[in-house]
């Protein structure tokens, strides 16, 4: 699956204003063209532009043939966590997750994100001690979704400040393979209003007649589902940001 790099200097830091209903509809429906790889991928990731009729927006495509095989995940599953993990982060009303797609474009299917205009040299280690409320979202959401690979450079600072959570294939195990660079609050009591959050996401994973099971349930696995439950119970019991559990808890590399 060759292809040629981006040329970095056409990558705009700016976007069109344009609201995450409108990007969503333009991401499913728009004409996928592409760029070029984007480099220091572990998988096949490539930079496309995404055409409607009057707009257009940058976005990163990760088809499915791309993905390079993983022991304990199972093979062609990657894009389809990205998807999930978007649906989590609208499901918790935090707005973590870029639009997100999973759609056929050059490649096949795979997953279709909004390319974040943001700061090319921030990341969580830069950001250090700044935006704690947001970072103490992005960290539940990694425990919620059982991310094993929240490296440093997968936190992007937006415009207006916002922080973004990026690449997120490697998420949803069955088994407990939490690895973050976001410790900082292991511990610490997690606030009211997160934990409103989280109980109100729970009741809406719960009901068999709202739409997010469905959604969910046709991107994981019925084990991987049922441990999302499993997770979020344990996080309203504890009331408390997990500490680091056995084995490996870091990610690698850290950036």
């Amino acid at each position: 699956m060759p292809g040629r790099q981006p040329d970095a200097a056409r990558i705009p830091m700016t976007d069109v204003d344009l609201s995450p209903s409108v990007i969503l509809k333009l991401l499913t429906q728009g004409t996928v063209v592409s760029q070029g790889l984007l480099p220091w991928s572990s998988n096949y990731t490539f930079l496309v532009q995404v055409c409607g009729a009057d707009r257009e927006v940058l976005a990163v495509y990760k088809p499915q043939r791309g993905e390079r095989p993983l022991w304990d995940f199972a093979g062609g599953t990657l894009c389809l966590r990205e998807r999930a993990a978007f649906l989590v982060s609208e499901g918790l009303s935090w707005g973590l997750v870029p639009p997100t797609v999973l759609r056929e474009g050059p490649h096949g299917l795979g997953s279709l994100q909004w390319f974040v205009p943001h700061e090319a040299e921030a990341h969580y280690f830069t950001l250090e001690g700044q935006f704690p409320d947001q970072v103490q979202r992005i960290a539940l959401f990694d425990v919620i979704c059982n991310n094993a690979d929240r490296k440093a450079g997968h936190v992007l600072l937006g415009e207006d400040d916002r922080l973004w959570a990026i690449d997120q294939g490697i998420c949803f195990h069955a088994e407990y393979k939490l690895r973050t660079v976001i410790w900082e609050f292991a511990g610490e009591p997690v606030p009211a209003p997160l934990m409103a959050d989280i109980e109100a996401f729970r009741a809406r994973l719960a009901d068999p007649a709202g739409p997010l099971p469905a959604a969910l349930a046709a991107l994981l696995s019925p084990r991987e589902v049922a441990a999302i439950s499993t997770r979020l119970q344990g996080l309203l019991r504890a009331g408390t940001f997990p500490r680091p559990g056995p084995g490996r808890h870091y990610p690698w590399p850290l950036v």
